[in-house]
C-alpha cells in the first residue's frame, strides 16, 4: 500500500462519503473512486460498505483505518522532528582568535561553511582578538581559537592542531648563524610582539619568563605584515608559526630558527561556552572546523 491509500481510507472514514473526501484530498470523485476500486482489487476485500448517504468501514477496513492513523501519525511526528532539527541547525557563530596571524585561512573556511551549512552565519570578530576568552564569557563572541585549553565548568575546548613557534629574522641578524635559539639569546634582542601585555604573548609566557629572561627591547606591532617589514629591515626579530608565516612573507628574505633544542610547540584549541554545546549548529560548526584543520 502507498501513503495515498492510507490517506484515502482515513479521509473517507472520517468524512463519510466520497463527495466530502474529494474536497479534502483535492481530487475528483471519479479519481477517488478509481483509487479505492484499484486498492480493493489489489487487497482482495472490500474496505467500505457503500450506501446512498454513508460509507461504513468493513471489518477489514476498520483494521486498515487503525493502521492508517498509526502510519500517518508516525510520519507527521517524524517530519516535525526533522523540522525541529532543521531549526536547531540555524544560528550565528562569531569567532575570534588571540592573534591576528591566526586569521590566515579562516576566510576560506567560512566560505566553505556557507556552502555546506547555509543556515550557519559565521563572522570574524577581530575586535576581540586580544581578549577572546573574556569576550566569550561575556557573550560578545561564540568561539575562540587560543593556545590554552581553558577547560572550565563554563568553557569547553577541543584541540584543533599543533604548530611550532620559530624565531623569524633577517639573514644578517646576529643570531642567524645559530642552529636554534636559547633563552639567553633573547637578552640582547629586539623582540617584536603582536601586543601587550606580555602575559598574552606565547613566547614570553612559555619560554622567556620560565627562564627569567627579558629582551633588551620589546615593540608591539599588531599587524603581522608590518612586523615582518621590520624584521626584513633587520630591525628586530619576531616569533610565529611557520604555517602562518607563509601567508605573509611576500618574497621577503627571512630566516627561521627553532626555539630551544627540541623546538617550541603548542596546541591550538577551539573554545566555546559549555552552555551552547547542546545547540546543533554549534555542534555542526565544531565538527566542521575540526575536520578542516585535520586536513
Amino acid at each position: 500500500m502507498e501513503l495515498k491509500h492510507f490517506r484515502l481510507i482515513k479521509t473517507i472514514a472520517e468524512e463519510g462519503s466520497i463527495a466530502n473526501s474529494s474536497e479534502k484530498l483535492f481530487l475528483t470523485q471519479s479519481a477517488l473512486s478509481h483509487q479505492l476500486r484499484e486498492l480493493e482489487e489489489r487487497l482482495g476485500f472490500k474496505v467500505f460498505h457503500r450506501s446512498r448517504n454513508r460509507w461504513n468501514l468493513t471489518e477489514q477496513g476498520g483494521e486498515l483505518y487503525k493502521l492508517a492513523n498509526t502510519v500517518l501519525a508516525t510520519i507527521d511526528q517524524g517530519l516535525q522532528s526533522i523540522e525541529h532539527i532543521n531549526e536547531g541547525s540555524k544560528g550565528a557563530v562569531r569567532i575570534s582568535t588571540e592573534c591576528y596571524s591566526f586569521y590566515s585561512g579562516l576566510p576560506g573556511f567560512i566560505q566553505k561553511m556557507g556552502i555546506l551549512y547555509p543556515n550557519i552565519d559565521v563572522t570574524l570578530a577581530e575586535d576581540a582578538t586580544y581578549q577572546p576568552v573574556s569576550k566569550l564569557l561575556s557573550g560578545d563572541i561564540d568561539m575562540a581559537i587560543v593556545s590554552d585549553s581553558r577547560a572550565t565548568s563554563n568553557l569547553t575546548s577541543v584541540p584543533l592542531f599543533e604548530d611550532e613557534i620559530f624565531a623569524v629574522m633577517h639573514p644578517e641578524h646576529v643570531l642567524a648563524e645559530k642552529s636554534f635559539l636559547e633563552a639567553g639569546d633573547f637578552t640582547q634582542a629586539h623582540l617584536i610582539i603582536h601586543s601587550f601585555p606580555l602575559e598574552s604573548v606565547f613566547i614570553y609566557e612559555r619560554f622567556l619568563k620560565p627562564n627569567q629572561v627579558m629582551p633588551v627591547k620589546i615593540s608591539a606591532l599588531p599587524m603581522t605584515e608590518v612586523a615582518l617589514e621590520m624584521v626584513a629591515a633587520n630591525m628586530g626579530l619576531t616569533c610565529m608559526p611557520k604555517r602562518y608565516l607563509e601567508a605573509f612573507t611576500g618574497g621577503r628574505e627571512l630566516v627561521l630558527k627553532p626555539i630551544g633544542p627540541h623546538g617550541l610547540k603548542r596546541t591550538q584549541y577551539l573554545v566555546s561556552r559549555s552552555a551552547d554545546q547542546s545547540k546543533k549548529y554549534i555542534h555542526d560548526f565544531v565538527a566542521m572546523i575540526q575536520e578542516e584543520f585535520e586536513r
